[in-house]
């Protein structure tokens, strides 16, 4: 049981919160609040990594007492390299958001992505427009069964390739470029897991709309919506259920 004072024994189970602004996050506080409320002699520690110490940082986990990690949005795909064991998600995605030490080895897997699609369906979201081929946009992808899907990118081949990867069928496929003029209202979700530094062609957004980015990083979507004054819903919005997540999943 975790004493009030929220010392560290030598049974105390750790884990670590990995970014570069690891320290301003709300995420190692929200999961540390749970592991208290359930009386879990164990506790998340944020971990300010900058890109340049990653790999020596989580090369070192490997044969430390943390237990596991989560892996702050900006270095999600960084982390792919440094895993020994990972999901199938992992594999066909290229991106990793959570670490279990096991041994000395690193297993990986995804969590973020799916407590975005639960959120979705929490929100009744039907259609949705994803902009964007990238790693995430691939894991989204892989979990969107139910949802009536379009996608969106500047690069149509690359699309139609993104598109076969993954096997989808009668894909409905869309270019986004600087100088059109795009309206996504009819939409019940916009997704943005593209590299747009603007994206200031779209004229209308929908009720709803994620990039999964945290406070700290640059967010084209959130720029679009701040002057469209549209709803806009970053990671560290949905951190409560994302620590949610992470707990069962470590438990």
């Amino acid at each position: 049981m975790m004493n009030n004072a929220n010392t560290i024994s030598k049974q105390t189970k750790l884990f670590g919160f990995v970014g570069e602004n690891a320290g301003v996050s709300r995420f190692s506080a929200v999961i540390n609040k749970i592991f208290k409320a359930n009386s879990d002699d164990a506790m998340m520690i944020p971990m300010n990594i900058r890109e340049d110490d990653l790999y020596f940082t989580l090369s070192n986990m490997k044969k430390s007492e943390v237990n596991g990690a989560v892996i702050s949005n900006e270095y999600v795909q960084e982390m792919v390299e440094l895993l020994e064991d990972a999901s199938s998600l992992v594999k066909k995605t290229g991106m990793c958001d959570i670490v279990f030490r096991e041994g000395e080895r690193l297993r990986g897997d995804i969590f973020s992505i799916r407590v975005l699609v639960e959120h979705l369906k929490d929100l009744r979201v039907s259609k949705i427009a994803m902009i964007g081929i990238s790693p995430h946009a691939k894991a989204f992808s892989y979990l969107s069964c139910g949802f009536d899907m379009s996608y969106f990118d500047e690069n149509l081949e690359g699309l139609m390739e993104f598109t076969k990867e993954l096997e989808i069928k009668d894909a409905d496929i869309n270019r986004i470029a600087s100088g059109m003029s795009l309206d996504l209202s009819s939409y019940d979700a916009v997704l943005d897991f593209s590299t747009f530094d603007s994206l200031g062609m779209i004229e209308s957004l929908a009720k709803d709309s994620f990039d999964m980015k945290n406070t700290k990083e640059f967010s084209a979507l959130k720029k679009r919506a701040d002057e469209l004054d549209a709803s806009y819903t970053s990671y560290d919005d949905l951190v409560e259920k994302l620590a949610s997540q992470v707990y069962r999943t470590i438990k």
